[in-house]
């Protein structure tokens, strides 16, 4: 019976070898497998930071609109302005000078002013808003200065700004 045991136990050491040997082949493979995976991925792409910053900069990026045209201090633009009255949404347009560009990205601002009924009207618009339906451009103006600020004291054709060709 020793014998046999001792030959059970040889054939179980070596049934358990036989099994170790298949598993740690399997469990090589997995954690080569592992090991190269691990190793491509910072070589490929670095993995994305999660910070407020990045997901502030990924938001504001997926708000801003596609088409806004270019628009310059002294222009004389058309804006059409959603206006929702009860359920219904009609747009209004709004024409006047570009008299100040502020801020950029989402943020970017436009002020314009018009004269209604003899009297100086000044809206701020946010070009990527969703209230701003489309902006045209109707004439390019040309002016030397970055701020408009000195037509509000001016009245009648002295706040006419000479048209620009060129652009």
């Amino acid at each position: 019976m020793a014998k046999e045991t001792g030959a059970g136990m040889s054939a179980d050491s070596n049934q358990t070898s036989t099994l170790e040997g298949p598993q740690a082949e399997q469990s090589e493979q997995p954690t080569e497998g592992k090991a190269i995976a691990a190793d491509s991925k910072p070589a490929n792409k670095k993995p994305a930071k999660l910070t407020a910053e990045s997901i502030i900069q990924s938001f504001e990026k997926e708000q801003l609109k596609k088409k806004v045209p270019e628009i310059y201090v002294g222009d004389t633009v058309r804006v059409g302005v959603r206006i929702s009255e009860g359920n219904k949404e009609r747009v209004q347009p709004y024409e006047g000078v570009v008299i100040a560009k502020r801020h950029g990205g989402l943020n970017e601002t436009i002020t314009v002013r018009r004269i209604f009924q003899g009297i100086g009207v000044e809206r701020i618009f946010m070009m990527h808003s969703p209230q701003v339906a489309s902006i045209k451009v109707e004439r390019r103006g040309k002016v030397r200065r970055a701020k408009l600020f000195y037509l509000r004291e001016r009245v009648g054709k002295a706040t006419r700004v000479k048209q620009r060709f060129d652009r």
